[in-house]
């Protein structure tokens, strides 16, 4: 039996090489653990663990049944629109990962609750700036309540916020204002004055963030994206930020990552950048999951985090 490592992106594929054998072992599993592209055995490999896999670099694996994110997020699998449909795709899932997200969400809004952007850039010019309304009266709204979407919720509710949450079918969460479906994007947007983007990136979510939905919002709401740079329409937010429709954004993701020298994202004042580092899933809480599937997957019990591959998360 052999599982396949495939991520060439990542510097740490020993370390997940060497844990993952480990971790199998603690199991009472014999499991060849090989990084791509030295397999030996290709026949072999029943389960692929990869994070942005190369084009087809999956179908050499004629026995393959599960895939595996090394991360929360599986948009990397599932943007091959041919995947086997008996291939079962699972994701992370990480305590840790979700702490980390809503710790960067709550940064992210009180630096627009309290202005501490405007501080920052009088401070550039010397200029004191003092005001009597220090606080920005923000309502959040979040874009996807997973379980990423419902922690920041609960958390932005516990420090006086009055929340709101947008999913695709309808959820109920106590002290929060949940709406579901395009018939009630508009009540939600016209309810929030800032949206947290936390959806599943899918064929239907991709550009989700364009002008049209800008042009359904209060104007001057606030913009957070810790999903996906492909949810973000990005000549669209320059456009909403020109014309004062969005007062600022925030972003962590990008459709190009490492952000390019000349993007103009770089020289706009009320657009804040970080390197994608909002939330990052740890080996160690990763593999042990993955060895569990893995032993699940020989014994045809039903694994941890599957995703619906109709719905796309």
């Amino acid at each position: 039996m052999s599982l396949v490592i495939i991520a060439p992106s990542k510097k740490n594929t020993r370390f997940w090489q060497q844990s993952l054998s480990e971790s199998l072992a603690q199991l009472g599993l014999r499991v060849n653990v090989e990084i791509w592209p030295e397999v030996e055995k290709p026949e072999e490999v029943l389960m692929a663990v990869t994070w942005k896999h190369p084009g087809e670099s999956l179908y050499a694996y004629p026995h393959l049944r599960v895939v595996s994110s090394m991360g929360a997020g599986v948009d990397h699998i599932l943007k091959d629109e041919h995947l086997p449909l008996h291939w079962q795709v699972v994701r992370i899932v990480d305590q840790e990962l979700t702490t980390s997200m809503s710790n960067y969400l709550l940064a992210a809004v009180l630096n627009y609750h309290k202005q501490m952007y405007r501080y920052l850039q009088l401070q550039q010019h010397q200029q004191w700036g003092y005001t009597e309304t220090p606080e920005i009266p923000l309502k959040p709204g979040i874009l996807g309540l997973g379980e990423l979407g419902q922690d920041i919720a609960r958390k932005l509710q516990a420090l006086g916020f009055d929340v709101a949450g947008y999913s695709r079918s309808p959820k109920e969460l106590e002290g929060i204002h949940t709406y579901a479906g395009e018939g009630e994007l508009d009540a939600f947007l016209q309810r929030v004055n800032l949206l947290i983007c936390l959806l599943p990136l899918t064929r239907q979510t991709r550009g989700f963030l364009n002008r049209a939905l800008f042009a359904r919002c209060q104007p001057g709401t606030y913009l957070i994206n810790v999903a996906r740079g492909e949810h973000l329409v990005e000549e669209d937010l320059l456009e909403a930020l020109q014309q004062g429709q969005l007062a600022g954004a925030t972003l962590d993701v990008f459709r190009q990552e490492p952000l390019p020298a000349d993007h103009p994202f770089w020289k706009q004042p009320d657009i804040v950048i970080t390197p994608h580092i909002a939330s990052v899933t740890k080996p160690e809480a990763a593999i042990p999951q993955v060895a569990e599937n893995y032993r699940r997957m020989i014994r045809n019990e039903p694994l941890l985090n599957k995703i619906d591959r109709l719905a796309g998360y």
